[in-house]
């Protein structure tokens, strides 16, 4: 527990600056790249590589299960691309 708890605590602190979020639409988009950036930081990915590996290869909700997989932080696509 105390390991899932140190992992969410930059954003606990840094929530006041999210308070400016003026839509729920842009407070879901706000989750979303933090929930990509942690998820990066767990499979020891730099999260700016990553993020910059998902930009450029715009995975979509119309991709197959299979075709979304190779852009997970664990695939060795993203293991080799973003360390």
């Amino acid at each position: 527990n105390n390991l899932s708890e140190n992992s969410i605590r930059p954003l606990v602190v840094g929530r006041k600056n999210w308070l400016f979020s003026d839509t729920p639409a842009g407070a879901d988009a706000s989750m979303k790249v933090y929930s990509m950036i942690e998820t990066a930081k767990a499979n020891e990915l730099d999260p700016h590589k990553y993020l910059s590996f998902l930009l450029e290869h715009r995975p979509s909700a119309e991709m197959s299960d299979d075709e979304l997989e190779r852009f997970a932080p664990w695939s060795n696509l993203a293991q080799e691309t973003c360390k």
